[in-house]
């Protein structure tokens, strides 16, 4: 006896812009395991709260003021530098795994932001980003009226 095996193609298939992110996200150009040097993502944490996004970033050794954040339309940009403390002249390594340089991180947002009510607070090497939506966005309420 044969088993007839249901396919279903449109659980499997993926959107072109799904597919582009996780090419950029995942591919040899911008490794996530290195943190530093040119086109390095940051580990990011989005999550939707009903009236706004709240975007987290880890950016240990920092400072606030080395930190450049933009919205364009859905967009999200942070970028920054990390700079080292002080330079070994004389002395051999015998391990070196934190990294320096410019860092960048662009997200697409599920919809629209109020940027003129984006509030940003960095504390202890994380950056929380509070990202109203913008009143398009947000979901109204329609009541049905009878006759």
């Amino acid at each position: 006896m044969t088993s007839l095996i249901v396919r279903d193609p449109f659980r499997e298939m993926m959107s072109l812009r799904e597919a582009m992110d996780k090419l950029f996200e995942e591919s040899f150009v911008s490794p996530r395991w290195l943190f530093g040097g040119e086109g390095v993502s940051l580990p990011v944490d989005i999550y939707d709260k009903g009236d706004s996004y709240v975007v987290s970033a880890s950016i240990p050794g920092v400072k606030p003021e080395d930190i450049d954040i933009s919205i364009t339309g859905d967009t999200l940009t942070i970028k920054g530098e990390t700079k080292s403390e002080e330079k070994v002249e004389k002395g051999n390594y015998i391990r070196q795994e934190r990294r320096f340089g410019r860092f960048e991180r662009t997200l697409s947002l599920p919809g629209r932001i109020d940027v003129d009510k984006v509030e940003a607070l960095f504390e202890n090497g994380v950056l929380h980003l509070t990202l109203p939506k913008a009143e398009e966005v947000k979901p109204k309420q329609i009541k049905v009226q009878t006759k």
